[in-house]
């Protein structure tokens, strides 16, 4: 199914977490503009360096809204956390594992319309069903060439960072972090499964391209079909790079028969228009604890559309802190405006 055609109503549990918008502390007055399309509220660190049931609170790669309302946080670590949506204090955490006990590298996360959870683990790569208490339902095929090698093309922690669910519930979209080998243009893949009765298969795949030296840790999709991407790369002894992209999949090239991206012309990839680099945002007093262009900037891995407001999507970040000592768990409260 094309993407173009799932133009449809907003995605299921965004309206019910629009109380996000009042979640952790003023560190600002409102609307503080990185761009003339994207200002930040404010940030919070609450959650740095915290535990909650002898878990670390941290290694956070994704967020999702859940069924009820709440915050859900993947660690990359195997754990899924439940976030109080007002004070973003820890309610719940329940740990991952794959069909043999092993601990994932997970990174991706949707919750699903009956509230499955659809994770990804970057290792393989894989995506799971788990049931709201952690017990695997099943697994998706993954296409061969995305399979990191020998039994496939991708790069070792550079396959399924970003996972999306498409308007209409129909589709969903894995985005991997870098290129595969081969694919000399420079262009990551963009996976996509349709959901046949209780079961998901592949389907279109589609080519993005992100600046140079620069990799798409999240992806989310707006109820037009379109796309938020963000771009992050690291520097050691400058910082972190993170970019915000809006990206239209509708006139992209099926590239899932495409072996090699090579800057072929008969390739269309996914147009993208930046909204914003993070990097021009306020620092609203943020500190660093490592070299940064912007004492604000952070290991920014994780986003999730929480509502809309006043013509501005309200769009949540999270920084993964790796469990390390100079790095954050950081909040950010974005609002994005997008051109219809």
């Amino acid at each position: 199914m094309r993407i173009r055609t799932l133009l449809a109503t907003v995605t299921a549990g965004l309206a019910a977490a629009t109380c996000l918008s009042a979640a952790g502390p003023a560190n600002a007055q409102p609307g503080h503009a990185c761009s003339p399309s994207v200002s930040l509220d404010r940030f919070s660190d609450a959650l740095d360096k915290a535990t909650y049931e002898g878990t670390y609170v941290g290694n956070l790669s994704a967020l999702a809204l859940d069924r009820d309302g709440s915050l859900a946080a993947l660690s990359d670590r195997s754990a899924l956390l439940g976030l109080d949506p007002g004070t973003l204090a820890p309610k719940s955490v329940v740990p991952l594992a794959d069909e043999n006990g092993t601990a994932l590298d997970s990174e991706g996360l949707v919750v699903d319309r009956d509230g499955t959870r659809l994770i990804t683990s970057e290792t393989e790569p894989s995506i799971r069903r788990y049931s709201r208490d952690g017990a695997i339902l099943d697994r998706l095929p993954v296409p061969p060439a995305l399979q990191v090698a020998p039994a496939g093309r991708a790069v070792s922690n550079g396959t399924f960072e970003g996972l999306t669910l498409l308007p209409g519930g129909r589709t969903l979209l894995a985005s991997m972090e870098y290129a595969l080998s081969g694919d000399t243009s420079g262009a990551v893949r963009f996976q996509t499964w349709e959901r046949h009765a209780k079961s998901w298969k592949p389907a279109e795949q589609y080519a993005y391209r992100p600046d140079t030296g620069l990799g798409v840790p999240e992806v989310q999709a707006l109820p037009d079909g379109r796309l938020l991407v963000l771009e992050r790369g690291f520097t050691s002894g400058v910082g972190n790079t993170v970019r915000l992209y809006l990206a239209d999949p509708g006139h992209a090239t099926d590239t899932s028969a495409v072996e090699n991206l090579t800057g072929q012309p008969g390739v269309r990839l996914i147009g993208k228009t930046l909204l914003a680099d993070i990097v021009n945002c306020p620092t609203l007093g943020a500190t660093a604890k490592q070299p940064q262009p912007n004492p604000l900037l952070d290991n920014i891995e994780g986003m999730v559309v929480t509502g809309r407001s006043q013509g501005a999507w309200k769009v949540l970040l999270v920084s993964d802190d790796n469990q390390n000592a100079v790095q954050t768990t950081r909040f950010y409260f974005l609002r994005v405006r997008t051109t219809s």
